[in-house]
């Protein structure tokens, strides 16, 4: 292990120019003109791993973007076989008048690599080629069987992953998956992330009269669907965040005592300081770090009706919109959620107004292993030999549908060990990476490769 760190050492600066070279593809999924540079950014990840001296590394086509392949399978049977996945797409760099640097000329400044894609995922996914390159170059071996999927639609719902990992199950299945997409709770502050919610919503629109009326002749006559529609979404949450929808809690895993002193311990988030909002609120009963990571929630994304424009137009709207999400928690099935909240809308529906919804088709279940795993505990004793501080464990409210693919269709346990920083600024201009966070992810990476190889 030692030559391996002592080669990452020696590299940095190799190292970072390469993660530049990497970044400098702008690898906007979302945009057709960016066609030639998603394959740019494919073929920039395949044609490391060959140099590395993987065995098998190729760009396999999709419907969509094309999706990178690797592995080295020479540790033997005996040893476990570890999933890396990753995505070198991004998301589009606008608005570009907020860049203090181009986007896609990555730049250091103030111990920051400025890029899109510097956390959000090509520097994260570039540290696990740097270190399996390492081991390959060093001794000439990596310390357990390894596989690589770098997909390119990531950003974009991961649209034909799924079909794919459910066709092509031999070829990816694997004892583990390691992810390294998301981050720690703050700089140096070594972070286990061990759960995840899932995701899922509707879109809601009330019609009433066939085109917008004077509200002066009409009003008191005519149903107005935009204030239908509030009193219809006012009937959902009470003022305490608790979710008024039948059943909506019915299946929600209880969050332990032993859970609630692990957040307790976690550094939190001051939200009127981050956020700007003028207090914290959370569901009765709860902390706003347990509401935040373990707990369901309803969340109102979007509303639209009638009149937008400056000054004043005296109309009943003919409809109106809004646009619904659910964070779940284990426990909880999109689908039968999707059930009761239509079910509770179609109930409450005020009298006067027609009622359509549209369900969202991209939904996922959350995911969670335990904190005690065998795994995640080796990915904690790696993190606190790297950045000398005990890891804290936390679940995360955001959503990454691919994590519970893997755990649906291969039913093995999931890593999710990320570097990125509260600071990041992912999806957003100036987007960035710690260089430090860059240099001691790689050391933490050989180290928990060691650890696992030791577990046989």
């Amino acid at each position: 292990m030692k030559e391996v760190l002592d080669y990452l050492e020696k590299t940095q600066t190799t190292h970072l120019e390469e993660l530049k070279q990497f970044l400098h593809i702008p690898s906007v999924s979302t945009d057709s003109n960016h066609k030639e540079d998603i394959r740019k950014a494919a073929q920039f990840v395949a044609d490391y791993l060959k140099e590395a001296g993987f065995t098998r590394s190729e760009m396999q086509e999709t419907p969509g973007h094309p999706l990178v392949y690797g592995e080295w399978m020479e540790a033997g049977k005996s040893a476990p076989t570890v999933l890396i996945y990753g995505h070198y797409d991004v998301q589009p760099p606008d608005p570009l008048d907020q860049w203090q640097s181009e986007p896609f000329a990555p730049e250091v400044r103030e111990g920051r690599l400025f890029a899109r894609g510097a956390s959000d995922d090509k520097g994260q996914v570039f540290m696990h080629l740097a270190v399996l390159k390492a081991f390959l170059k060093t001794t000439g071996e990596l310390p357990l069987n390894v596989k690589v999927c770098i997909e390119g639609e990531e950003e974009i719902g991961s649209a034909h992953l799924y079909d794919i990992l459910q066709q092509r199950k031999e070829q990816f299945q694997a004892d583990f998956v390691m992810i390294s997409d998301s981050g720690m709770v703050a700089k140096d502050q070594p972070t286990i992330l061990y759960g995840l919610k899932g995701f899922t919503g509707l879109e809601v629109t009330l019609k009433g009269p066939e085109n917008d009326l004077h509200s002066g002749l009409y009003g008191g006559a005519v149903k107005n669907p935009a204030m239908a529609l509030a009193q219809l979404l006012a009937t959902m949450k009470n003022a305490e965040e608790v979710v008024t929808v039948a059943g909506f809690y019915d299946e929600v895993e209880p969050l332990s005592e032993d859970e609630r002193v692990l957040m307790k311990e976690a550094p939190g988030e001051d939200y009127p300081t981050s956020t700007g909002a003028p207090s914290t609120i959370s569901e009765k009963g709860y902390t706003a770090k347990e509401h935040t990571m373990a707990r369901p929630t309803l969340e109102i994304n979007g509303m639209y009706s009638g009149y937008q424009g400056e000054g004043t137009k005296t109309i009943i709207p003919a409809e109106a919109t809004a646009k619904l999400t659910c964070r779940l928690v284990p426990g909880q099935d999109p689908s039968a959620i999707q059930d009761l909240l239509v079910a509770h809308l179609e109930k409450h529906v005020p009298e006067g107004v027609t009622l359509s919804i549209t369900r969202e088709p991209l939904s996922a279940k959350a995911y969670k292993v335990s904190p005690d795993h065998p795994l995640i505990q080796h990915a904690a004793a790696s993190l606190t030999e790297t950045f000398a501080k005990e890891a804290v464990f936390v679940r995360m409210g955001g959503s990454i549908p691919v994590v519970e693919w893997f755990d649906a269709l291969y039913q093995i346990p999931v890593v999710l060990l990320g570097f990125g920083t509260p600071e990041d600024r992912l999806h957003s201009p100036n987007e960035s990476f710690p260089v430090e966070h860059f240099h001691k992810g790689m050391q933490t990476l050989v180290h928990y490769w060691e650890k696992v190889k030791n577990m046989q």
